[in-house]
């Protein structure tokens, strides 16, 4: 496939998935809530939410079988990059969901909070870039 096509065509099925989601479970594929729903479970709403976490790390353990080297290398430590894991946790707790949650899920449900959340993400982006090549 092209360069262009292979990112559409994750963009489709994310999108489908998503919608699909909430068309038969009634339930937002945000990944952030999902996993924070885990920490004050309702009666009979954790095992879809373990089911859900499980088919994206059976993905990403396919992923990792099928081509390796789409996970790249880092140069940082395990302690800085556990750390950045911990501090977007805390942001998209605060911010009440991640970019993807807010961009997919968020943005096609018309949320207002979402459309200011990933105008914020979408600046911040611009201006990290913007700097970045300074």
């Amino acid at each position: 496939m092209t360069n262009w096509l292979m990112p559409l065509v994750g963009g489709l099925i994310i999108g489908c998935a998503a919608t699909f989601f909430l068309l038969f479970n009634g339930r937002i594929a945000g990944i952030s809530n999902i996993i924070g729903g885990l920490w004050s479970p309702s009666v009979g709403d954790v095992s879809w939410r373990w089911f859900f976490l499980s088919g994206l790390w059976a993905g990403g353990l396919t992923l990792l079988l099928i081509k390796p080297d789409a996970f790249g290398q880092s140069d940082f430590s395990l302690f800085k990059l556990s750390a950045a894991g911990l501090l977007v946790g805390l942001g998209t707790r605060i911010g009440n969901g991640c970019t993807s949650g807010h961009g997919v899920c968020g943005l096609s449900r018309r949320s207002f909070r979402s459309l200011v959340a990933t105008l914020v993400f979408m600046m911040t982006a611009m201006i990290t870039v913007y700097l970045g090549k300074q």
